[in-house]
């Protein structure tokens, strides 16, 4: 449920609503919008009445929400969600271009790779220190000196830093070295790895686990924006089908519909969605074009001898082309490629 208050509605009106709503048993959650100010209703408490709440000075409506997802939902925050990113802001007329290998493998690498990718337009640097794979027999990650290596390329480039989080015992070293923590698909709907990033108040990419249905994405969601982490990017990286030529099936269905049903930012993940380096341009323009708010490639500097998922991953010299055609496509659609100014250092 939700309450809408009036446009004239003062800051004690949307007090006394909140002390009314906590009184009997309920959290809430505050939206206030360019037009309006919007009261989520959280958790279990006593029965709500609809009436008594609509009688209170300052609320224009009381609607229930159609959807298990309610946070997440454009119902409870009309507006989109713009995430402020070190010097970037993704969300809105913005598009996010994140870039940089599946995992980080030496500091030497991680850097030139930085480099390369700042300089061919990326607005942000992807990297895994910590990696889930399906052999055990895989290379896993450096863990926190991969994370070290990592601040050192924001540090030289000025990008803000992308790198995935497994368990909730690693969420505060990854927060002390990245601005944004990764789920991954494998880990969307792990509960208690979704509070730890929720409590942490750090941006985080959500990505759609393999067999997850959308609504089942936006209750993941909901997990972690229940913690009042409102900065959360959700993320399409391809669902399993029985499709074999490519990797996964890239559901292209998933960013409009997503869009529709939620204020958070889409990004599209076009490099796991297919598994194949040569499909993930046609991949991406077509991403960009369904409205997604930006993407996440995998870019290597030698994919035939990367540590993981070479097969997928664009050399530079096809990124900087990729980067080149996205900005031409970008005002068609209504967008531009967000410009990087390079912020205070991460604390």
């Amino acid at each position: 449920m939700i309450v809408v208050m009036s446009t004239n509605a003062t800051a004690r009106d949307i007090s006394e609503v909140i002390a009314r709503i906590r009184s009997i048993g309920y959290e809430v959650h505050l939206s206030e919008g360019k037009e309006r100010t919007i009261i989520g209703v959280i958790g279990r408490g006593r029965p709500l009445d609809r009436d008594q709440l609509g009688l209170l000075p300052g609320v224009q409506d009381v609607v229930p929400v159609s959807h298990p997802y309610k946070i997440a939902s454009r119902e409870y925050h009309p507006d989109d969600t713009l995430i402020p990113l070190n010097g970037i802001e993704v969300g809105g007329p913005n598009l996010a271009i994140i870039a940089g290998p599946c995992a980080v493998e030496s500091r030497e690498q991680i850097i030139e790779t930085a480099y390369a990718v700042k300089e061919a337009g990326a607005t942000a640097l992807r990297g895994g220190a910590f990696k889930p794979r399906t052999s055990p027999y895989s290379f896993q990650g450096l863990g926190e000196e991969g994370l070290r290596y990592l601040a050192e390329a924001r540090e030289q480039t000025g990008l803000p830093v992308v790198t995935e989080v497994m368990e909730p015992a690693t969420v505060q070293v990854c927060c002390d070295y990245a601005d944004v923590l990764q789920i991954g698909a494998r880990n969307m709907q792990n509960y208690a790895l979704l509070h730890a990033v929720g409590e942490s108040q750090h941006p985080v990419l959500l990505k759609r686990g393999m067999s997850s249905t959308i609504e089942e994405l936006l209750m993941a969601a909901e997990y972690i924006l229940s913690h009042g982490n409102m900065r959360v990017m959700l993320c399409e990286r391809g669902i399993r089908t029985f499709e074999t030529a490519t990797r996964n099936t890239f559901d292209l269905n998933a960013i409009p519909v997503l869009k529709l049903a939620s204020h958070l930012p889409v990004i599209a993940d076009p490099s796991h969605a297919v598994g194949k380096w040569e499909y993930v341009e046609s991949v991406s323009m077509g991403a960009i074009a369904a409205g997604a708010d930006g993407v996440i490639l995998e870019v290597h500097m030698d994919p035939d001898h990367a540590e993981s998922d070479g097969r997928q991953s664009l050399k530079p010299e096809r990124f900087a082309a990729l980067v080149s055609k996205i900005t031409q496509l970008a005002p068609i659609v209504g967008r531009k490629v967000a410009t990087h100014t390079p912020a205070a250092q991460h604390g």
